[in-house]
């Protein structure tokens, strides 16, 4: 290769994207690098920070009183769990004023609504696989619930 087509390599690499060629043959190997081109950076000049006035340490503040959690029905309970299938908002009722959907101790027929999580403005509404009597509302009415969370216990009936 003689020194022609050399240049007319590295012209080829600079006009266009490539930032690495590489030919190799039996007698030659020709390695072409290119940096990226160098970005102009403004810097804003230093702003002069004054010292704050010390505050005083922060008083300790006593945890929170653990909540107690409902137990979630295990496998030999009569009790099973409906959960929450997206993450969301959970309401027991489809507006504040309304009553809710279901309480403590209905009946609920299999598609019947229990309640209603919103997810991304668009409200789901949660119904009943089968039908079941409700034992137990495990969430609290507008609070924030994650997938498989449960939010009712029911006996099945």
């Amino acid at each position: 290769m003689d020194i022609k087509d050399i240049k007319t390599l590295i012209k080829m690499v600079t006009e266009t994207d490539i930032t690495e060629f590489e030919m190799e043959s039996a007698e030659e190997k020709i390695l072409i690098k290119r940096g990226k081109a160098q970005e102009i950076v403004h810097m804003s000049a230093p702003v002069a920070y004054t010292a704050a006035a010390p505050v005083a340490a922060p008083v300790a503040v006593a945890a929170p009183a653990a909540v107690a959690v409902p137990a979630v029905p295990t496998a030999n309970s009569k009790y099973e769990a409906i959960t929450s299938p997206i993450v969301g908002t959970f309401y027991q009722a489809p507006s504040p004023e309304s009553e809710p959907y279901v309480k403590v101790g209905s009946i609920v027929e299999k598609g019947q609504t229990f309640c209603i999580v919103e997810a991304m403005k668009l409200m789901n509404e949660i119904e009943a696989e089968f039908k079941c009597k409700v034992i137990e509302i495990v969430k609290e009415n507008a609070k924030p619930v994650e997938f498989g969370e449960p939010l009712f216990l029911v006996e099945r009936l």
